[in-house]
């Protein structure tokens, strides 16, 4: 066992980061503006690029660009060198990240930039360097100190550049007018994808499988329906089909504790006639919001003539990946 305060040390890294990053939002300027318009304006890509630990910041920076509606993609310097660098174009935006703004990976690019004839940003710490001097813009993300007490690995200054790469994309998100819909047509894989992309559609339960009694049934036989279908719950149509009512097995507990004889009883006796429902177009993410603010664990989906089409419940949208 040690006696080296692991704790101490680590509070001590997270506060110069936080200092560092306090910093830099009072440092934005014009420059932050210019960047952000010559990305919106862009008729190209926006190509990030950058060598070493700043190079990995690059690459989540042109991930979440590209995620977020501003088309970007990752070019590695080294590899521009050797071919890479005919992807860059005129219309395209090169977004070059280096510290010391004198990586030599990096500044050897810059007379062929200039030559295609491409705008630059240089993220830099430092606004004197080779790259921000030959940059359209330079977004300054100097820090006072990195984290490291050795002040060797790149810590806090890296953790400015990748702030400043979220605030560019936020901001360009923001003036894009980007929805969550948008957002979906990029994330379509995995559980995000599902709770962007499902609609009741895709979940609710279609058919002989939709708990459904006519309003002069029992109060026995929705009993049965519900016990059948096993939402919890039946809904109530009239003669033409359309949903009037819906009972559910929490409506026929409270029923029962009237200690009444519920035998002779019709299902139009007992139906709530006030009730929720959805159509099949709507995000199963905005109906999950919808029954969790009623307060209700199931509802049916109906056609624009009130007619059920589909029933699902919490269960359903569980079993979906939207929960």
């Amino acid at each position: 066992m040690t006696n080296f305060d692991f704790i101490q040390s680590a509070s001590q890294v997270i506060d110069i980061e936080r200092k560092s990053i306090e910093a830099l939002s009072h440092a934005l300027d014009q420059n932050f503006v210019d960047a952000c318009e010559l990305m919106l304006n862009c008729q190209g890509r926006v190509i990030v690029t950058g060598m070493g630990k700043s190079g990995h910041i690059a690459n989540k920076i042109a991930a979440t660009l590209a995620s977020t509606g501003t088309p970007a993609f990752f070019v590695h310097p080294g590899e521009a060198s050797h071919g890479d660098l005919g992807m860059i174009t005129k219309n395209d935006v090169v977004l070059a990240l280096s510290n010391s703004g004198e990586t030599s990976e990096i500044t050897s690019l810059l007379p062929v930039l200039k030559r295609i004839g491409c705008s630059i940003i240089a993220m830099t710490g430092n606004k004197d360097s080779t790259l921000s001097s030959n940059s359209t813009v330079h977004l300054n993300a100097a820090v006072e100190e990195e984290a490291c007490p050795l002040g060797l690995a790149p810590t806090a200054s890296t953790t400015v550049s990748l702030v400043l790469g979220d605030a560019l994309a936020v901001s360009l998100l923001e003036a894009r007018g980007f929805t969550a819909d948008d957002f979906a047509l990029s994330h379509p894989g995995g559980a995000l994808g599902r709770k962007l992309l499902l609609t009741n559609g895709d979940v609710m339960h279609t058919g002989e499988r939709i708990p459904l009694v006519v309003q002069s049934a029992t109060l026995k036989e929705a009993i049965f329906e519900i016990s059948a279908k096993g939402l919890g719950m039946t809904g109530v149509v009239n003669n033409e089909g359309t949903l009037v009512g819906l009972f559910t097995d929490g409506d026929l507990r409270r029923w029962l504790d009237h200690d009444k004889s519920i035998s002779e009883l019709n299902i139009a006796d007992v139906m709530n006639t006030s009730f929720t429902s959805s159509t099949s177009n709507v995000l199963a993410a905005e109906t999950l919001s919808l029954m969790e603010s009623k307060k209700i664990n199931g509802l049916f989906v109906v056609d624009p003539q009130d007619k059920p089409i589909g029933a699902l419940n919490m269960h359903d949208l569980l079993k979906a990946g939207v929960i």
